[in-house]
């Protein structure tokens, strides 16, 4: 089951300061614009890993990001 749809808007929350997107995306808006799914659920024994969605994020770049990734938005 997916917990974000294609529309939906969302803010991507990356925790990890470590991350190499982090500076660059963290607490950044966005819409989902495209789902894709691959076998990275059954790597990892979670399948929510499968899904692997396109954010275009406000500034009009087009990021891909998995569920962990991402909140619901708090603007409308």
């Amino acid at each position: 089951m997916r917990r974000f749809e294609v529309g939906d808007r969302v803010r991507v929350d990356i925790p990890d300061e470590e991350d190499p997107d982090h500076e660059r995306l963290h607490r950044k808006h966005g819409t989902i614009v495209e789902i894709f799914e691959d076998d990275a659920g059954q790597e990892t024994g979670d399948p929510r890993d499968s899904h692997l969605f396109s954010v275009e994020i406000d500034e009009s770049t087009i990021e891909h990001l998995r569920w962990r990734d991402l909140r619901p938005a708090s603007d409308p």
